[in-house]
């Protein structure tokens, strides 16, 4: 951890789940922290006596929003070191029921938004030999039904991580990614699951994965600090399955 203190880290999605387990954890790690997410309450909440956290409130699917917050973060902290782009939405839906304006809102968050958040970071990146961290899914490796667009924007996720560790390896940076099963977070009950249709999908996720249990935002994000810290320096362009052995069997 102490290798990692001071460093000025961007984590989206930061009001909950797999994005506020990656802040708390930097911030432990004694990093400086620029926590972005559309909660502002939630936000504030998390940061509430940390001098060493700034809340940003901001839609990152629009791309002055993620203009400030790049201009906040390096105002507060100097600079960047890392982004973590962990801000995600899932909807239900195949080839025929899959409407333009859910497929067009899965894009728009899941692989527009981080895109825009590391071409405006980037030249901060380079300066500092910095690094970026992408959370996909098991989705973005295998097929699923009944979950397209998810399933094809995590895949573009990954092949984008890929492409932008290619072109920026030889300035310093990199770029990985990590591909999480089922996780307890709010992803599925936001993309309109009830309570009692989560409780089944849960109790089914023990079968769907071969370790026999759904994951914890913890978990994944002890991965993405791993990817982020000088002890991971020689990897990049990875995607990291951290699921359970869930992509080995593809069950749904």
């Amino acid at each position: 951890m102490q290798e990692m203190k001071g460093k000025a880290v961007i984590v989206t999605g930061a009001s909950s789940g797999i994005g506020r387990a990656c802040a708390l954890k930097f911030l432990e790690a004694g990093c400086k922290v620029a926590a972005v997410a559309r909660r502002k309450e939630l936000l504030e909440a998390l940061a509430e006596g940390s001098k060493d956290m700034l809340p940003i409130p901001a839609d990152i699917t629009v791309p002055a929003e993620v203009d400030r917050v790049v201009e906040e973060t390096v105002k507060a902290f100097g600079g960047i070191d890392v982004v973590v782009n962990a801000a995600g939405i899932l909807r239900s839906g195949n080839i025929e029921s899959t409407s333009l304006d859910d497929w067009d809102e899965m894009m728009a968050l899941n692989v527009r938004a981080p895109f825009y958040l590391i071409k405006k970071a980037m030249p901060y990146l380079i300066e500092r030999k910095g690094n970026v961290v992408n959370v996909s899914s098991v989705n973005g490796l295998r097929a699923f039904p009944g979950v397209l667009a998810y399933c094809v924007s995590k895949a573009a996720l990954d092949h984008l991580t890929r492409c932008v560790a290619l072109e920026v390896a030889s300035k310093g940076v990199r770029v990985n990614a990590v591909n999480p099963g089922v996780t307890l977070t709010n992803l599925h009950k936001a993309g309109g699951m009830d309570d009692e249709a989560y409780r089944a999908f849960l109790e089914r996720s023990k079968t769907t994965h071969p370790l026999g249990r759904v994951g914890t935002p913890e978990e994944v994000a002890e991965l993405i600090f791993f990817l982020a810290s000088p002890k991971a320096g020689w990897i990049t362009g990875a995607c990291y399955s951290i699921d359970g052995g869930r992509g080995q069997t593809c069950l749904r």
